[in-house]
Parts: C-alpha cells; structure tokens; sequence
C-alpha cells in the first residue's frame, strides 16, 4: 500500500518559515520524481517545486528564490523549505510522486498552511 504523508504545515506570519517534509512508504523511492503542489480556496492545485529522481529540480516563478525542494532517499522523504512566506502561499500543500514507466501517481492527503498575521 502506497502512503505519502505530509507534515509540517501549520499558521505562520508573514515573512515566517516553514518547513514541510513528505514520507513516502510502499515504493521505491529514489525511481520516483517528486514534486509539492498548492491549492488555495477557489483555485486550481498548481505545481509549487519539482525533484526528479536524478536530483534536477524546478521551482514556480512565484516561490523562486523563497522556496527550496530537497529528497533524502536513505529516509525516502522530501522536502520544501519555505521562507519569506507572504498571505498569497495559504494553501493546502500536497505531495506527489510520479513515476513514467510504468505510469504511476499517487498523492498525499495535504497539510495546510496558513500565513496571516
């Protein structure tokens, strides 16, 4: 059974840090790219970073420079370190792996963050 669970999330002021972490279980970790994505109220999910399963990471215009992904394949966990948060990341946060061949996707259930003073 495939798990992918997030942690980390939580309320924080403006211009705070948070780091979110996402244990994956019930795959072979380092075969998967990983990736955090963002859904905000009203909104479509968008891709917030992404980390192939080489290490090659991309970043969203808007969290450039702000945000950070990381993968640690000996604890089969990536990251996102979010600095300099504004009130326009509150979000629910959640993690994905994606695998091409075989096609294969799963989806963690989301932690929320919340920036507001």
């Amino acid at each position: 059974q495939v798990q992918l669970v997030e942690s980390g999330g939580g309320l924080v002021q403006p211009g705070g840090s948070l780091r979110l972490s996402c244990a994956a279980s019930g795959i072979i970790f380092s075969l998967y790219a990983m990736a955090w994505y963002r859904q905000a109220p009203g909104k479509r999910r968008e891709l917030v970073a992404s980390i192939t399963s080489g290490g090659t990471t991309n970043h969203a215009d808007s969290v450039k420079g702000r945000f950070t992904i990381s993968r640690d394949n000996a604890k089969n966990t990536v990251y996102l370190q979010m600095n300099t948060l504004r009130p326009d990341d509150t979000a629910v946060y959640y993690c994905n792996a994606d695998r091409s061949s075989p096609r294969q996707r799963y989806w963690g259930q989301g932690t929320q963050v919340t920036v507001s003073s």
